[in-house]
C-alpha cells in the first residue's frame, strides 16, 4: 500500500474541530500547491522502528528556484541543519528531511547525493546545505543501530506526492511518541482570503514531545482524564510521560518574505502551547517556514543585479497568524489520533490515544 495513503482516522473523523478557519481540500500541508510529501517507514524485527519523511517545498527544484524561508527555535535541545544559511540568506535551497536523532548525517548525505543526480552544477560549481531535522525515537527504536540508509532517503524523496498525507506511525514519525501516547506525523491546513484572493497555510509536524497531564484538546484537559495507558518499559514497568521534541514545517503560497515567515514560526509556538507544550528543558522545538509563491522565489542562475520581490503588507498578516496556530494545533492532534499501538526495542510499548475515550471526555466537557 502506498505510504502516502491515509488509512487511520483523523481528529475531524471523531467530530472534533480546532479553530474557526476553513481547511483546504485534504486538510494537509499538500493543500499548498506544489508541496509534496514522501515517507520511508522502517519496521524490522522486534527493535527497528524508524524512518524518513521528505518535504518538497515546490513543484520544481528548490535548488534552482529558491523560496524564501525562516527557521525559529522555541527550545534548542535538537538539531536542524542548514539553519545558519537560512538565517543568513532567508532562502531554502533543498528539500526538507525529518528523521531520528542519530540518522541526521545519513539523511544529509542522502539528500546531497539525490540532489546531485538532479542538479549537474551541484559540486563542481555550486554548493548546498540541506535542511535536515530530527526527533529522538530511542524508546521504541534501536536508534544506535542507525538503520536509516541512503536508499531510505531516496525512497522518501522519490515517492513524494501531493494529495492526502499518511499520518501517525509513518516515515520519520514511526517510532515517536506524544504526551505519553504513540505519536508521529500529523498535518493540517487553513485557507486565508485577502482581497478576494485565497491563500493556503499548511503544516506538517513530527511530534515526539509532551507530558501526559499537560495534553489539551480544544482546551479540554484530556491528559488529566486518561491516567492509565502509560508508556511501558519491560519488564512490567509503567513510566510517566517524558519531555521530547517536535519538528514543525509551515508552508504557504502567500507572498511572504523571510522576515514575515519568521513571524509565522513564532506564532506557531502558540499552537504548540494550545495542545499543552511547555517547551521543557530537554525538548527540541524547531520550526521552519517557507513561501513557495512563484513571484517570491530567487532563481539561482539569474544574474540580475536588482531583484523585485513582492510581499503582503504586514497589516494583512493577522489571519495568517491565526491559520498557523490552528493548523499546528490540529496537526499535533492528528498525529495523536492517527497513531497506533506499537511495541519495539526490548519490548517497550506505547499505547495509542483511545478514540472512544477521547470522544467521551470531549462530550463530558461539552465539545461534542
Amino acid at each position: 500500500m502506498p505510504e502516502n495513503e491515509q488509512t487511520t482516522p483523523r481528529l475531524r473523523d471523531l467530530g472534533i474541530t480546532i479553530g474557526t478557519l476553513p481547511t483546504g481540500t485534504h486538510n494537509a500541508v499538500t493543500d499548498v500547491p506544489g508541496v509534496r510529501i514522501g515517507h520511508s517507514t522502517i519496521v524490522e524485527g522486534d527493535a527497528v522502528r524508524t524512518g524518513v519523511t521528505a518535504v518538497h517545498p515546490l513543484e520544481g527544484s528548490a535548488f534552482s528556484e529558491m523560496p524564501p524561508a525562516a527557521i525559529q527555535i522555541l527550545n534548542g535541545a535538537g538539531e536542524i541543519t542548514g539553519r545558519s544559511q537560512v538565517d543568513e540568506y532567508g532562502l531554502l535551497e533543498s528539500p526538507i528531511l525529518i528523521t531520528n536523532t542519530l540518522s541526521v548525517g545519513t539523511a544529509h548525505r542522502g539528500c546531497i547525493e539525490w540532489m546531485r543526480q538532479q542538479e549537474p552544477t551541484l559540486g563542481p560549481i555550486h554548493f548546498s546545505i540541506p535542511v535536515v531535522a530530527e526527533t529522538y525515537d530511542g524508546f521504541l527504536n534501536d536508534i544506535g543501530g542507525q538503520h536509516v540508509t541512503i536508499e531510505h532517503v531516496f525512497d522518501a524523496l522519490d515517492s513524494a506526492t501531493g494529495g492526502p498525507v499518511a499520518e501517525g506511525n509513518v516515515g520519520g514519525g514511526t517510532g515517536m511518541m506524544l504526551f505519553g501516547f504513540k505519536g508521529g506525523i500529523g498535518t493540517s491546513s487553513r485557507l486565508v482570503t485577502v482581497e478576494d484572493r485565497e491563500y493556503t497555510v499548511g503544516v506538517l509536524v513530527q511530534g515526539n514531545f509532551g507530558i501526559r497531564e499537560h495534553l489539551l484538546v480544544d482546551g479540554v484537559p484530556v491528559g488529566r482524564e486518561i491516567t492509565d495507558l502509560r508508556l511501558f518499559r519491560a519488564p512490567q514497568q509503567e513510566m510517566p510521560a517524558r519531555d521530547g521534541s517536535i519538528i514543525v514545517v509551515i508552508a504557504t503560497d502567500a507572498p511572504l518574505s523571510d522576515r514575515q515567515l519568521a513571524r509565522l514560526c513564532r506564532r506557531g509556538m502558540l499552537g504548540l502551547g494550545q495542545v499543552g507544550s511547555t517547551a521543557t528543558h530537554g525538548s527540541g522545538d524547531l520550526l521552519v517556514a517557507f513561501s513557495n509563491a512563484p513571484e517570491c522565489r530567487v532563481n539561482r542562475f539569474d544574474t540580475s543585479a536588482v531583484l523585485t520581490t513582492p510581499r503582503l503588507d504586514d497589516r494583512r498578516l493577522d489571519p495568517f497568524f491565526q491559520a498557523t496556530v490552528e493548523a499546528i494545533a490540529e496537526s499535533v492532534l492528528n498525529a495523536l489520533v492517527a497513531a497506533e499501538d506499537m511495541t519495539g526495542r526490548d519490548g517497550n510499548r506505547a499505547h495509542a490515544l483511545p478514540h472512544d475515550r477521547l470522544r467521551e471526555i470531549m462530550r463530558k466537557y461539552g465539545r461534542l
